[in-house]
Order: C-alpha cells, then sequence, then structure tokens
C-alpha cells in the first residue's frame, strides 16, 4: 500500500483510486467484524451503571453468546448501516489521503521519514473524524442498545438510523451528533500513527529484505503486526472515547472528566476493558482491510489500464 513499489506492468494507483479502495475495503472489514466490535462496545460500557455487581458480560465469545441468547443474532449486527457510512466516509479520508498527505510533508520526495510518517497519520485521522464523527456516534449508540425479546419499548430508543441523526439533533442539538469529537480524534490520531505507520514501515522492512515479495503473505503479515500495535497503543483512548458517546447528557461534563470518574469508580484496569475483542477485531480488520485494500487497488488499476488501452 504504503510504499512506492514499481513494476514494468504495475502502475501506481492515483489518489482516486487509493480514496475508492480504502473505503470499500474498510467496508468489507466492518462487515466480517461488525460482531466482534459490537461485542467490545458491550464490554468497554459493562460497569456504567450503578447496579454493576454481577457482570452481564464475561469474554469477546462469552458476549456474543449471551447477545445472541438473549437479544437474537441481528443484535451482533445492531448500528452496521452507519458503521458502513462511517466507513465509507472515515476510511476513505484516513487511509485513502495518508499517502499524498505524506507527500506533503515530504515536499514531494519518496523518501519519507518517521516524522512525516506520523505527521501524515495524525492529520487524515482528525481530518476523518471531523467529516465521519455524527456515523460513529450512532454506530456506538445502536451498539450500546440492549434489544429486547419482542422489541419492547425500552430497546427502542431510535426506529432507525436516519431516525437516529434526526433525533439525536432534536433532542441533544447538533452538537450531540459531534459528542466525543474531542476524544476520537485523539484516538484516531493514535489508531491512525500506530496502524498506518506499522504498516508502512513493516512492508517497507520486508520488501527491502527480501522477505518476500509484494504480494498477500506480506500484506498479512504486516496488517497483523499494525492491528496489535494499534490495539495496546489505542484502547485506553478508545474506552474513554466509547463510554462518552453512549453517555446520557450531562452525565460527564466531557471526556476527562469521564477517564477520571472511570479511573476513580473502576480502577486503572477499566481502560483495557474489551482488550481481547479489541485485539480479536483490530487484528482481524486490519488483515481482512489491507489485504482487501491492496488487492482492489490493484484490480481498479488493471480495469483503468485496459479501458485506457483495449485489445
Amino acid at each position: 500500500m504504503m510504499v512506492a513499489v514499481r513494476s514494468a506492468d504495475r502502475m501506481p494507483p492515483t489518489t482516486a483510486v487509493k480514496v475508492l479502495g480504502a473505503g470499500t475495503a474498510a467496508c468489507v472489514a466492518d462487515l466480517v467484524t461488525f460482531p466482534l466490535d459490537t461485542a467490545k462496545v458491550r464490554l468497554q460500557i459493562q460497569g456504567e451503571s450503578k447496579s454493576s455487581g454481577s457482570l452481564r458480560y464475561k469474554g469477546v465469545f462469552g458476549t456474543i453468546s449471551t447477545m445472541v441468547r438473549t437479544e437474537g443474532a441481528r443484535s451482533l449486527y445492531s448500528g452496521l448501516v452507519a458503521g458502513l457510512q462511517r466507513q465509507m466516509s472515515f476510511a476513505s479520508v484516513r487511509i485513502g489521503l495518508y499517502d499524498s498527505m505524506k507527500q506533503v510533508y515530504t515536499r514531494g520526495s519518496d523518501n519519507a521519514g518517521i516524522g512525516a510518517r506520523l505527521l501524515a497519520g495524525c492529520t487524515t485521522g482528525g481530518l476523518a473524524v471531523a467529516v465521519a464523527q455524527p456515523t460513529d456516534v450512532v454506530k456506538v449508540r445502536f451498539q450500546a442498545k440492549v434489544r429486547l425479546p419482542g422489541g419492547g419499548a425500552a430497546a427502542q430508543r431510535y426506529s432507525g438510523t436516519f431516525d437516529a441523526y434526526r433525533t439525536i439533533a432534536r433532542e441533544e442539538g447538533v452538537r450531540g451528533l459531534w459528542k466525543g469529537c474531542l476524544p476520537n480524534i485523539t484516538r484516531n490520531a493514535i489508531v491512525n500513527c500506530s496502524e498506518l505507520v506499522t504498516y508502512d514501515l513493516i512492508k517497507e522492512l520486508i520488501l527491502k529484505r527480501k522477505l518476500m515479495t509484494d504480494n498477500m503473505p506480506c500484506h498479512f503479515t504486516a496488517a497483523f503486526a499494525a492491528g496489535f500495535c494499534t490495539t495496546i497503543v489505542a484502547s485506553p483512548v478508545d474506552v474513554v472515547k466509547t463510554r462518552f458517546m453512549n453517555s446520557a447528557p450531562g452525565r460527564y461534563r466531557g471526556a476527562t472528566n469521564c477517564a477520571i470518574t472511570m479511573l476513580m469508580k473502576e480502577g486503572p484496569q477499566a481502560f483495557y476493558k474489551g482488550f481481547v475483542p479489541s485485539f480479536l477485531r483490530l487484528g482481524s480488520w486490519n488483515i481482512v482491510m489491507f489485504v482487501s485494500y491492496e488487492q482492489i487497488k490493484r484490480g481498479m488499476m488493471k480495469a483503468h489500464q485496459s479501458w485506457q488501452s483495449p485489445v
């Protein structure tokens, strides 16, 4: 993806191809890993209520099992529409524009240092949040919602994705759609730096040392490493972001207050709640996304070349 590898029969992808390919690949990855993301959200918000003496969810697979048993299999994909909307707008910017932003910071040079890569990751991560934050708020609200058997009233917070956008804007103001924007910018600057820069560097190292060719095994290895590093670095910010975005109006004065409240009431281990599903999700998401992204880019460029030079 990031490393400029040229061959006689392979044109480098254009920015438009990268943007569209990143959004599409992220949607594919979300479709595959969404149940893990929903389980992660449920585990992260566990402990918010005062009656949290007995834990409802225990472990990622226990959470998935409990949800299927008590709410039905569809509950694992609650918020999927908003999730796909988010990825199409979010990943297109943060991943698709990464190489272009790297070029800006290196003034057109192909030899990007670690500083330029980190700056590029922070910039596209923050920009993507500004564009896609409302979709993330709605996605988290749906994932956190407990479905009652038979669709009881307590479960019907919103009737659908677009109703959620309208209801949040009406009840909490337009600012409600950007709730948690600051912690989300912080999280995604961290995620983008660890995810994209790790993938970039490891892929470059593998290719330079000729350990693998620029194909699926290389992409798989770099993506797995990127997912692991990202989970370790981003989990605390991710938990705070999820808690704050899902909270009722006035529960926390801000993201910092949310973090302090968690620390005082639940201890430091609260910041790594849902770590296993976070890693399972981020690791698998990175693998599916990056492998899909590389293949989609190549397929789109081959189609573009054949369209320009029909045989």
